[in-house]
């Protein structure tokens, strides 16, 4: 020990099972001016040791000054710190509980030790790193990959503190790790979706998708999709209009698909069907009349007896006209007139068409081909701009993305044998996931929730893995969150979502997790199983390129001269 650690006046005073309370009588022999030594602030560490070889590191949460005017020195510095781990044998491993009473000393810890905690803890094999501590950026703060891609994350924080940068580096940062040396792409692979348009520049090589180029053929939406996207939930009829698509749709199925088994094909199957064809079966139904004298069956203008509505009804837009007597509406007649006209407005909507152009042409796997990057460029990421699509469609778009890329894991793992898992293992980053998995309950969600809260609940088993990124957390629905074993939580004003955050977080941090509101832009509060201890950290810049996320600058831009603006382009940008 050195004389300057000598003379450092402090000692354990209360020690409790997440607590270590420490009294420091002159600050100014405890406070090291060693460049080797801690800094002390919030968020430092110190070492509290009871011999050489056992030693607890704790990071400090709060301190307070005591002043007894009988006493000298009158002032008393009271820190307040949690136990992290133990080194012991020079080997550090996590939790508090082995320290002595008394112990015989307290001291900063030294930078070599807390570099040896982060460097040596994981093998060389596991390590990725994204951050540095914020109090010394000499010092890395690796993560277990492994256990920070095979167990959800969330990255948390208010407008403004860097949670877009924080994404691209993280992405960044994946998709450029290698295990030795080869050329071209390592074999990650990454589908983010991007709410805002704002990571294209991030990731200049990357797979755009857009509204432009999107492949989500209707014909492979569930029924919870479907329903959202044709049926209106508050008609009187609805449960007829539901139960008449399905029929419709299944039917179709089944004419489409001739060579597959008959018996296998329901509503939920991932087969073609024509749209065209079961809007023409839902208008002859609702305007068909009946012959009571021919056994019931449908009966057109012309006097054609229908005896069977399928396949018939899927052929042609029959006339039907009372003729006589005996002639009298079907179970159906005119109930389905909103339906109809709700369905036709949809199929020929402009703005939706990329859920219908190619939808002849598409195969299954082209459509899983395009997610996960196989494409004539194969890519580590794939960039989902969600700008442009409608917002009544949102829902029901990711909803569908997410639930074919979980069957595909299933499926997959399905094909493997031995011990292999997964040869190209997921991950889903759902940027400002609080737009599409709300906790609310509104039928516009249902599709989007079921289908991200069953990878959260399911999908680390298939390989598939979610990153939720949201400013408003308390917002997200707590299924989701819940399952979240690691979190990256930036600067958080709002009071509420600070609460929701602190119940959440993996670790019982204490007053540590008051800091939230008072970090740094690029700050954060880094926590979970992958990391070797919590710690304030500093996420590092992206070097190249960066999202466009940046705040405009008003200010410099109001000082400049004034410009005109050329609405026509506007408004046409705005038309498309």
């Amino acid at each position: 020990m050195t004389d300057e650690y000598k003379n450092m006046n402090a000692e354990v005073i209360a020690v409790y099972p997440n607590k270590v309370k420490i009294s420091v009588d002159d600050l100014s022999k405890f406070v090291s001016t060693d460049e080797q030594v801690e800094k002390l602030k919030v968020g430092s560490y110190l070492e509290i040791a009871d011999d050489d070889n056992h030693k607890l590191i704790a990071i400090i949460e709060s301190y307070s000054i005591v002043i007894d005017e009988n006493k000298t020195p009158t002032r008393t510095y009271i820190i307040e710190a949690k136990p992290l781990g133990v080194i012991e044998d020079n080997k550090f491993s996590r939790g508090g509980d082995s320290l002595t009473i008394p112990p015989t000393k307290v001291l900063p810890a030294k930078q070599d030790d807390i570099k040896a905690i982060f460097n040596e803890t994981l093998n060389k094999e596991e390590r990725f790193c994204f951050s540095k501590l914020a109090q010394n950026a000499s010092i890395d703060t690796p993560v277990d990959g492994n256990r920070f891609f095979n167990k959800h994350f969330a990255i948390v924080g208010s407008t403004g503190s860097g949670k877009s940068h924080t994404v691209s580096k993280i992405l960044q940062n994946a998709i450029s790790s290698k295990t030795g040396e080869y050329s071209g792409l390592n074999n990650s692979h990454i589908l983010l979706f991007d709410i805002h348009g704002e990571y294209s520049k991030a990731f200049p090589n990357a797979n755009h998708i857009n509204s432009s180029n999107i492949k989500i053929p209707y014909w492979l939406f569930d029924s919870d999709e479907l329903g959202d996207l044709f049926i209106e939930s508050k008609e009187d009829n609805s449960h007829n209009q539901v139960s008449q698509f399905r029929y419709a749709v299944t039917e179709n199925k089944k004419k489409s698909n001739k060579t597959f088994p008959q018996h296998k094909i329901y509503f939920d199957s991932p087969l073609k069907f024509n749209i065209d064809e079961v809007i023409r079966y839902i208008k002859n139904i609702n305007n068909e009349l009946i012959n009571k004298k021919n056994d019931r069956n449908p009966t057109t203008k012309t006097g054609e007896i229908i005896e069977n509505r399928v396949p018939k009804y899927f052929e042609e837009d029959l006339k039907f006209e009372k003729i006589g007597s005996d002639f009298v509406n079907g179970p159906y007649s005119g109930d389905f007139e909103r339906f109809v006209l709700r369905l036709e407005t949809i199929r020929n909507n402009p703005r939706l068409k990329f859920l219908f152009e190619y939808s002849n042409e598409i195969e299954l796997e082209d459509i899983l081909k395009q997610f996960i990057g196989y494409n004539e460029k194969n890519s580590n990421i794939t960039v989902i701009d969600l700008s442009d699509i409608p917002f009544e469609v949102l829902s029901i778009t990711v909803s569908l993305i997410s639930r074919i890329l979980f069957e595909y894991g299933y499926y997959y793992k399905r094909l493997l044998s031995g011990e292999i898992d997964s040869e190209t293992p997921l991950l889903l980053v759902y940027e400002e996931a609080h737009k599409y998995v709300p906790k609310s309950d509104l039928v516009k969600y249902r599709a989007s929730k079921t289908a991200i809260e069953r990878i959260a609940k399911e999908g680390r088993k298939y390989g598939v893995t979610l990153g939720i990124v949201s400013q408003r957390p308390s917002e997200i629905s707590e299924t989701i969150f819940s399952q979240c074993n690691n979190f990256i939580s930036m600067r958080l004003t709002n009071p509420d979502d600070q609460n929701y955050v602190k119940r959440l977080l993996p670790d019982s941090l204490g007053n540590l997790t008051d800091t939230l509101p008072s970090l740094k832009t690029g700050e954060a509060l880094l926590i979970g199983d992958s990391v070797v201890m919590p710690s304030i950290v500093k996420i590092e810049e992206c070097t190249d390129y960066m999202p466009s996320s940046n705040d405009i600058k008003y200010i410099e831009i109001w000082k400049e001269k004034w410009k005109d603006v050329n609405f026509s382009d506007v408004v046409t940008q705005w038309k498309k």
